[in-house]
């Protein structure tokens, strides 16, 4: 059973072939399809206000030089937004779940704001690492602290995915198990499981997008020290 409700995150095989590849090009589908028009139907319209708006949202910390990760940082919110709420489907696979997946993504992006931060700005990046004002004796200390929690921040960008997601689909299964479980034998407990199921999953889909903003605010975050 324990192993059972881990089968989930396995990721699947058919002929040999891993299907995450074919889960991480579905969402691809979703998007409308270039036309000679700007607005072809409502949904075209209702998708194009949705990346303005997450654009802005994300911009607006950014100064104009981070303006130039408007398209980066837009498709990968889009990206991880519509593969956590597809996971959300049943008989689905979330690739997301996968810390290897997550920090595939987390580590190049923090990487390049760290090279762009450097590159631009040497000084300042590097005085990030020692606050102003710090006695003496504590400086190797705190260079030492100060680099090590820069050095974590895409760890902790792909566990925090990784282990939010997991959480929350462990769960529905447990909760989902219990109703099907209890459904022959206390009905009455069996329709209160369902009801928490159904709040459970409600509060699953605002998860699924709130961990695809932070993630992407995060990075953007990281940007803007760096800019």
């Amino acid at each position: 059973m324990n192993l059972s409700f881990f089968d989930q995150f396995m990721s699947p095989h058919l002929l040999g072939v891993p299907l995450i590849l074919i889960s991480l090009l579905f969402p691809a589908l979703l998007l409308p399809s270039p036309r000679n028009r700007w607005v072809t139907n409502r949904i075209s319209a209702l998708q194009s206000w949705f990346i303005y708006t997450i654009t802005k949202q994300l911009m607006t910390p950014l100064n104009k030089k981070g303006h130039k990760w408007a398209l980066i940082l837009s498709s990968l919110m889009i990206f991880l937004l519509s593969i956590n709420l597809l996971g959300l489907l049943p008989y689905t696979f979330t690739p997301t779940t996968q810390l290897s997946m997550n920090l595939a993504l987390a580590f190049p992006l923090w990487l390049a704001t760290l090279l762009t931060g450097l590159r631009n700005q040497p000084s300042a990046s590097l005085g990030h690492l020692l606050p102003e004002g710090t006695p003496t004796p504590l400086i190797p200390a705190l260079i030492m602290i100060e680099t090590t929690s820069l050095l974590i921040r895409p760890l902790a960008l792909g566990v925090r995915l990784t282990a939010n997601l997991t959480a929350g689909h462990l769960l529905i299964q447990l909760i989902s198990t219990a109703t099907a479980v209890l459904f022959s034998i206390m009905p009455a407990i069996s329709i209160l499981t369902a009801c928490v199921l159904l709040l459970l999953t409600i509060l699953e889909v605002a998860v699924a997008m709130i961990q695809a903003y932070v993630f992407v605010l995060l990075l953007s975050l990281y940007l803007q020290e760096n800019i």
